[in-house]
């Protein structure tokens, strides 16, 4: 096995998860917090989609399927390339609002497909590639990847939880 073979397995779970973590829930059901301030299905679902749509598109060079694709509006939300979720107030986890746990599907097989797409390319070599120098140490393609992927299963764990609790 290759190791973009193992990081293809590894974000090929999501799907499965982020889609019992939606499907079949009221927008209501999407917004609701088990205790006030708390975290959304919606706001983790869109949130978890965002980072790695942000991710994979400055890897690719190119623009996030977010904007391009106009989902924005379709969570109730102004469109901004760097409007990822981190850093917000519990009155802006409420504003994320998708019409349905069809959107949030959506949005994320979408973003999935071209992480497959862009994973799929990868060889060994690729993967020590820095891609970020902000950091000590520097940050490596695989890291990167690495980072996303383990931010994707804790929140789609976090939305999974909070739909048990419903």
């Amino acid at each position: 096995m290759q190791p973009n073979d193992v990081l293809m397995e590894a974000f090929g779970r999501l799907p499965d998860l982020v889609h019992g973590a939606v499907r079949e829930l009221t927008p209501e059901q999407l917004r609701w917090s088990p205790v006030k301030g708390a975290n959304t299905i919606a706001w983790l679902v869109w949130h978890l989609t965002r980072v790695q749509d942000g991710h994979i598109a400055e890897l690719l060079d190119e623009e996030q399927i977010y904007i391009t694709g106009h989902w924005a509006p379709r969570f109730g939300l102004e469109p901004s390339p760097s409007d990822t979720g981190y850093g917000y107030s519990a009155v802006q986890v409420m504003a994320v609002a998708p019409e349905s746990w069809q959107v949030l599907e959506d949005y994320y097989d979408a973003v999935h497909a071209r992480t497959v797409a862009y994973l799929g390319g990868l060889t060994a070599g690729d993967l020590d590639r820095v891609v970020d120098e902000s950091w000590d140490p520097p940050v490596t393609l695989g890291v990167r990847l690495i980072s996303v992927y383990d931010d994707d299963t804790q929140h789609v764990g976090q939305a999974a939880y909070v739909r048990g609790l419903l």
